[in-house]
C-alpha cells in the first residue's frame, strides 16, 4: 500500500461488461458472475465456500444520490475434491443495486485493504462509466471475461484532483494531508473556515513559481490541487477539535454540524474555481464580470467584457462572451444554456474527467463549447480531443474579441 496512490483504497480491481444473464433479477436469487478464472489473482485460491462483506452501488448520470445496499459475495472452487480441474465461481444476491442493472452496465469489483469488497456498477456509456475505466486504468472492454489489475502503484494511479472526486462519488473518503501548513493556517484563521475567497488566496500564496502567464492551464490545475489538500487538511483539524468537545446529548446540534460538513465540501469546490479562474483572467488582463444578472434572474459565473455591453443592444453580439464554471458537469451543464440569450455559442469550464462522447456530442450541438486543462484532455477520446478547447484557446478567443471591440 503506497500512499496517495490507488493501493491505499484497493488491493486489486477486476472489471467487465455485464452480460444479460448476469443483469436478469428474475433468474434466481443467487447470481453468478462469468468468466472469473482471473480473479483468483485478487481472492487466491480458497477452501470451502469464502464470503466477503461487500458493499453494492449502482451509479449513472442522473441522481445525485448512488443506490448502495450491503450484502456478500461467495467465492468458491466448484471442483474442489477433483484431482486435476477447477471450476471457480462468484455469487452474489439479489439487491436492490443489482435489481438496477442491466446488460452493458460496467462491473467493477474492488478488493478493499481490509478485505472487504466494493462492487460497483455503472450504467452503460455513461459519463460515469467511462471515468471509472479511466480512473482503474481500464480502456475499452472487449472479451466477456474479467480484466484485472492489482498492485495499483503505477503513475496513472497516482490520485490527484480529477480521481478524488471519482472516488469520492464511489464513497470513499480521500485521505490527504499537508501538514507542513496546518500550524500557519490555524495561526491565520483561528477556529473557523475562512470564506472561500480567503483561502482560495492563501493557497495561491504557498506555491511559488506558479504564474498563469506562463501557463494557464497548469496553474489552474496546481492552485486548485493545493487548496483541496489544504482544505482537507484544515477541516480535519478543526473538526477533531469540535468532536472532541463533544455534543452531550444535543442530537441536534451534532446533526447540524454534521450537514454543515457535508454541504461547505459540495458548495466550497466550485467557488474555489471560479476564484482561480478570475485569477487567470486579471493575469492576462481580461475584461468580465462575474455572477451578473442577464436575463429572468439568471447569473452566469463569467460575462466578458461587461455585464453592462451585454445590456447595450448596439453592441455586438458576436463579440460577447460567457463562461460557466463548474467542478463537475452531470446535467448541470444544462443550466448554462439560458444564462445568456444574447450569446449563441457558449463556453464551460470543467475539471471532470472522461465526459462520455455521448455528452460532449450534445453539447456540440446545443453549440456549449467545452473548455478543459490541457492534463485532462488525454482522459478523452481521440474524437473528443479535436473539438475541446484549453484554458489558453480560451483566454486567446476573449482577447481577440476584445481587441475587436478596442476595449484592450
Amino acid at each position: 500500500m503506497k500512499a496517495g496512490y490507488l493501493s491505499q483504497y484497493f488491493k486489486g480491481i477486476a472489471i467487465k461488461t455485464l452480460s444479460a444473464v448476469e443483469a436478469d433479477p428474475y433468474s434466481s436469487n443467487q447470481h453468478e458472475f462469468n468468466g472469473v478464472s482471473g480473479l483468483k489473482k485478487i481472492f487466491g485460491k480458497v477452501q470451502g465456500k469464502t464470503k466477503f462483506n461487500t458493499k453494492f452501488i449502482y451509479l449513472n448520470d442522473y441522481d445525485d444520490d448512488p443506490v448502495t445496499a450491503d450484502g456478500f459475495l461467495t467465492w468458491y472452487d466448484a471442483r474442489e475434491n477433483h484431482p486435476t480441474r477447477s471450476e471457480y465461481r462468484l455469487y452474489f444476491p439479489t439487491t436492490q443495486v443489482s435489481m438496477c442493472s442491466s446488460a452493458s452496465d460496467l462491473l467493477v469489483i474492488g478488493l478493499r485493504p481490509d478485505n472487504s469488497v466494493l462492487v460497483i456498477i455503472a450504467e452503460g456509456s455513461s459519463t460515469i462509466s467511462s471515468q471509472i475505466r479511466w480512473l482503474f486504468g481500464f480502456g475499452d472492454l472487449t472479451h466477456p471475461g474479467f480484466s484485472i489489475r492489482g498492485e495499483l502503484e503505477s503513475e496513472q494511479d497516482k490520485i490527484a484532483f480529477a480521481s478524488t472526486i471519482i472516488l469520492e462519488q464511489l464513497g470513499i473518503n480521500v485521505v490527504s494531508n499537508e501538514n507542513t501548513y496546518l500550524d500557519d493556517m490555524v495561526l491565520k484563521f483561528g477556529d473557523r473556515f475562512p470564506t472561500t475567497n480567503e483561502f482560495s488566496q492563501y493557497a495561491r500564496s504557498t506555491l511559488t513559481g506558479v504564474e498563469p502567464l506562463d501557463d494557464a492551464d497548469a496553474a489552474l490545475i496546481a492552485w486548485i490541487e493545493r487548496e483541496e489538500i489544504l482544505f482537507r487538511t484544515f477541516e480535519k483539524h478543526l473538526v477533531g477539535e469540535r468532536l472532541r468537545k463533544g455534543f452531550v446529548d444535543d442530537v441536534e446540534s451534532f446533526i447540524s454540524f454534521s450537514l454543515s460538513v457535508q454541504n461547505r465540501r459540495k458548495s466550497r469546490v466550485g467557488y474555489a474555481l471560479e476564484n482561480h479562474v478570475e485569477e487567470i483572467l486579471k493575469a492576462y488582463n481580461i475584461k468580465y464580470d462575474r455572477a451578473k444578472i442577464t436575463e429572468n434572474k439568471s447569473k452566469p459565473d463569467f460575462i466578458f467584457p461587461s455585464i453592462e455591453k451585454y445590456h447595450d443592444k448596439t453592441f455586438n453580439h458576436l463579440l460577447l462572451t460567457m463562461l460557466g464554471v463548474k467542478s463537475t458537469c452531470k446535467d448541470r451543464w444544462r443550466q448554462v444554456l439560458s444564462e445568456a440569450d444574447r450569446i449563441k455559442n457558449k463556453h464551460i469550464l470543467t475539471l471532470e474527467a472522461a465526459i462520455s462522447e455521448n455528452q460532449t456530442s450534445e453539447m456540440k450541438e446545443r453549440k456549449l463549447q467545452l473548455v478543459l486543462p490541457k492534463s485532462l484532455q488525454s482522459t478523452y477520446t481521440s474524437n473528443q480531443r479535436q473539438w475541446i478547447i484549453d484554458i489558453t484557446d480560451f483566454i486567446n478567443i476573449v482577447k481577440e474579441r476584445q481587441l475587436k471591440a478596442g476595449i484592450i
